[in-house]
């Protein structure tokens, strides 16, 4: 008796239908003068918009190290028994996260205007050092100042939300060994949360990082800035456009993939044996071809 296989044909004409919608986007791609690709060739790799970009992945690396550290600290007093940390973090995080963030680049960045000087000295005392502030807080500053503080407030709550999905048993346990409270979080606690805490910590980076945009309004030349100021001379708005779209796209698609690395690696606990990578896969294909078409049995080792 003969098994015969359910047809899908409308499977195939959805594919089909969207092959062809494809194929548009392309040939308009390819085609169609208003993209002007020979701009595009031109600026892509230009001292400026490299050097621009620099600026992009410098604030992003600022925001993710200070962003992500303040917001461990915030949410280990969320979650301590004391009273005043938890209700201190419990604000910053209701603060900042109700504020918009280009109001608070912009409070930074006209920080000046409300402290002339910073003084370094004794609470409510005489001061030792004093500083001018125009002269600490740069535009750069004030942007990574801003986007630290900001970020802080969401990785908080990431890092949190990880902390508490560990089977509190473990911590049980620890107790019961006597482990400080702070050897439990760092051997015990947070590898086991990673799990839970890096996708979500990876699509706040990316959205950092495509985020830093908002500081062309501080006059920063970072990469959106840059090329605002280029088509601004030259007129020509989409290819300059597309240089900062393709960037973006190209160091988020680093970024994703540096994702799937990281949480490779903290995956080795949760499963006896890890799935192949992309390229492993590829290597396994190639292999399993050449041993066919060498004739070696299927199945058989080498």
């Amino acid at each position: 008796m003969r098994v015969v296989p359910t047809r899908h044909p409308w499977r195939w004409v959805v594919a089909a239908a969207a092959l062809v919608l494809v194929a548009q986007f392309v040939h308009g791609l390819v085609v169609n003068p208003g993209w002007d690709w020979a701009t595009f060739a031109q600026y892509f790799t230009a001292p400026s918009v490299l050097s621009a970009l620099w600026t992009t992945i410098e604030l992003t690396l600022w925001g993710t190290v200070l962003g992500f550290g303040l917001g461990v600290l915030l949410a280990v007093a969320r979650l301590s028994n004391n009273p005043v940390l938890q209700v201190i973090s419990w604000t910053y995080v209701w603060a900042f996260r109700s504020i918009p963030l280009i109001v608070q680049l912009l409070f930074w960045f006209n920080i000046a205007y409300l402290y002339q000087t910073l003084t370094l000295g004794i609470p409510f005392g005489p001061g030792f050092l004093e500083f001018n502030v125009t002269g600490v807080i740069s535009g750069f500053t004030a942007a990574v100042v801003g986007l630290a503080l900001h970020q802080a407030a969401y990785s908080a709550e990431i890092v949190r939300a990880g902390i508490i999905s560990v089977d509190h048993g473990q911590i049980e346990a620890a107790n019961a060994l006597g482990i400080p409270r702070g050897r439990q979080l760092v051997k015990i606690v947070l590898p086991q949360a990673m799990r839970s805490i890096l996708p979500n910590a990876a699509n706040e980076v990316i959205s950092l990082f495509k985020g830093t945009s908002i500081v062309s309004t501080m006059a920063i030349a970072e990469l959106f800035y840059q090329v605002q100021v280029i088509f601004g001379r030259n007129g020509r708005v989409v290819p300059l456009l597309m240089v900062a779209t393709v960037w973006y796209i190209v160091l988020t698609t680093l970024l994703s993939i540096a994702q799937y690395y990281i949480e490779r690696h903290y995956a080795r606990g949760s499963a006896r044996a890890l799935p192949l990578t992309p390229w492993q896969r590829v290597v396994a294909k190639y292999r399993e071809i050449r041993d066919t078409s060498h004739g070696a049995p299927r199945g058989a080792t080498r």
